[in-house]
């Protein structure tokens, strides 16, 4: 899950570099290496490659893995200031000393919009540190595009391609609706992946843990990715990270399937599925059998509306939005005035088209708020606000469990009339 990610980001690291030499001792000795990758381990090139080969390596050897295979892009994260603290900004900047990415690599959500946070609430003391974690990022390499959907903004990874990325919903959709081959990676496994360009050859790397194990029979009509969202927490709590096969959906958008990748990864930790005549991979049908049930689904969105509590924020973007969605929030907003705190997370690139487009004008026009680079789950917002709206079942996940925030769950076009409705007047 994203939470236990994050809180243990840096404590892994700290813990590997407290036990350097002991763990590190024997390290190579059971996985077959390269020449260049025997060097990199003995630190030929440089301490931040050493210290990612290490990583790499050590990982490589809990799970089993034979070598190392290279990758072709990696998405890092681990990148909000809020979840890395002092430590993790440490360790980023002793990297950027002279580490420098060797593959396509783009990063996770930031804390803040980058440009706009002071709009958006965010204090000048955090502003200055999450420029710092960029800062490192950029010293490195790394394209410093912060968005969770990196295949929106150019990082898009074609079927068969293995890949090192981070983020549960970008994981879950590149493995599924794109066929490339990831592991969830954690922030400095992924980070290790960007510097060498290689990654261990274990868990969704390999055939055999991609096959579908659990055949689920979906017996009504999915339509909208608040819907959609309610799917993958049934089918998450029901399989838990079991791959599975999927059959009933007619049709899914890519909206619709990004909000569904989110959600299967956030409630059950599944990183990849499989739909019949909508995702890529081929897989054998297996003869386990489960059915989800129009009864199950009015639950799941039950279970995310807590009916007492009123709105005082509502955000859209959870994984970012896309430009359509974008375009139709527009539609829906012209000539309307917002009455509540409304965010519309989204990738800068998606961002600057909206604004080509003339969305962006009629957006904020109408009082809602852009808030690139960043999203609802990793912006410092806890204690800000009482109830959030939202479309998304993984933002209601965070906005409950680490924000502590009531939540409820709807259509993109009631959001937008909540957002428009008068706040009740206190006595």
């Amino acid at each position: 899950m994203m939470i236990k990610s994050h809180n243990f980001y840096f404590k892994k690291i700290l813990f590997l570099k407290k036990f350097n030499k002991k763990l590190f001792k024997k390290i190579g000795e059971k996985m077959l290496l390269t020449k260049e990758e025997q060097e990199m381990l003995k630190g030929k090139y440089g301490n931040a490659v050493k210290k990612s080969m290490e990583i790499l390596v050590a990982l490589g050897e809990i799970y089993g893995a034979e070598k190392l295979i290279r990758v072709s892009s990696v998405q890092v994260a681990g990148v909000s200031y809020d979840n890395l603290g002092e430590s993790g900004l440490e360790y980023l900047s002793n990297l950027s000393k002279d580490g420098r990415v060797k593959v396509l690599t783009t990063l996770n959500p930031a804390g803040m919009d980058l440009e706009n946070y002071e709009a958006l609430g965010i204090s000048e003391d955090f502003a200055i540190k999450q420029k710092m974690v960029i800062d490192s990022f950029a010293k490195m390499g790394v394209i410093t595009t912060c968005t969770c959907t990196p295949y929106l903004i150019g990082n898009t990874p074609n079927f068969n391609q293995h890949i090192a990325w981070s983020e549960s919903s970008a994981v879950a959709y590149a493995n599924s609706v794109l066929g490339a081959r990831t592991n969830r990676e954690g922030g400095p496994s992924a980070l290790a992946s960007a510097l060498t360009g290689r990654t261990p050859l274990y868990g969704l790397h390999l055939d055999e843990n991609r096959i579908a194990k659990i055949k689920i029979i979906v017996k009504t009509q999915i339509k909208g990715t608040q819907n959609f969202g309610a799917l993958g927490k049934v089918i998450g709590e029901k399989i838990k990270s079991t791959p599975c096969y999927i059959i009933g959906i007619n049709e899914a958008s890519m909206e619709e399937l990004k909000s569904f990748s989110a959600s299967i990864a956030t409630y059950g930790g599944a990183g990849i599925f499989h739909m019949e005549n909508i995702t890529p991979n081929k897989t054998v049908i297996p003869l386990e059998e489960l059915i989800v049930t129009k009864k199950e689904i009015e639950k799941a969105l039950n279970e995310m509306n807590m009916g007492d509590c009123e709105v005082d924020f509502v955000s859209v973007g959870c994984p970012h939005a896309s430009i359509a969605e974008i375009a139709k929030l527009a539609d829906l907003l012209n000539g309307k005035k917002v009455k509540k705190e409304f965010w519309i997370t989204t990738a800068r690139p998606t961002k600057k088209i909206a604004d080509m487009s003339g969305y962006s004008k009629i957006i904020e026009t109408a009082g809602a708020k852009f808030a690139s680079d960043t999203c609802c789950v990793v912006a410092p917002i806890k204690g800000r606000f009482k109830c959030l709206a939202t479309d998304s079942a993984k933002g209601c996940y965070y906005a409950y469990s680490k924000n502590q925030s009531k939540i409820k769950i709807m259509s993109v076009e009631n959001l937008v009339k909540e957002a428009c409705k008068e706040p009740s007047v206190v006595k």
